[in-house]
């Protein structure tokens, strides 16, 4: 099922998600507020991180906004580095091809099974600060919502020192995804055609 790797580096403490285990996103803000939900479930690892798969009508939400998605993805956690990213290609009707969410605070935790039988689940949780570093199909690599940031930098009241972190952290991926380094190589084509898969014998 899971394309060939080898696992490598560390991981943030928590409990880990096993291969095909229900993995649903719970982000948040700074002041500790809800952001997105989205749900998917676990592929397998590699050297980059943990690759989740992320289907296309599953239902997601945030305050204020809920939807269906217009198409499958597959979002990387990563092993090393404050940030979370999710990949499309061209099924995306939107012109989103890679989006990194600079983030802080990355953690996996169990969610307790209600019975023996049932499969087992695991929330990712992160701080969403802000700051997107995005592939757009039609504008090239840009990095978005420096506006919220500033906003947020005062009104959440970010310590100076996660300012300085988060701002190297972006300047680095952004330069990352412009020169198409590991893992925004074309690695998560790979991860996104083995959940295709997956869902297609799901369904047979």
């Amino acid at each position: 099922m899971r394309p060939d790797a080898t696992s490598a580096g560390e991981w943030p403490d928590g409990d880990l998600p096993r291969e095909g285990e229900l993995v649903v996103a719970r982000n948040r803000k700074w002041d500790g507020s809800a952001h997105w939900v989205v749900p998917g479930f676990h592929l397998g690892d590699d050297e980059h991180g943990a690759w989740i798969y992320q289907g296309r009508g599953e239902f997601i939400s945030r305050p204020g906004v809920a939807l269906h998605t217009l198409s499958d993805a597959v979002l990387l956690v990563p092993r090393e580095g404050k940030f979370a990213a999710t990949f499309y290609d061209d099924e995306n009707p939107g012109e989103f091809r890679v989006y990194v969410d600079l983030a802080w605070d990355l953690s996996w935790r169990r969610i307790r099974p209600s019975s023996a039988e049932r499969k087992g689940a695991v929330e990712f949780h992160m701080i969403d600060m802000d700051l997107d570093v995005i592939r757009s199909a039609t504008r090239g690599v840009f990095v978005d919502d420096e506006d919220e940031f500033e906003e947020h930098r005062t009104s959440m009241a970010y310590p100076p020192w996660l300012v300085s972190a988060v701002r190297e952290e972006c300047a680095r991926l952004y330069d990352a995804v412009r020169r198409g380094a590991g893992p925004f190589d074309g690695v998560a084509d790979t991860w996104l055609a083995a959940g295709r898969q997956h869902t297609r014998e799901d369904r047979s």
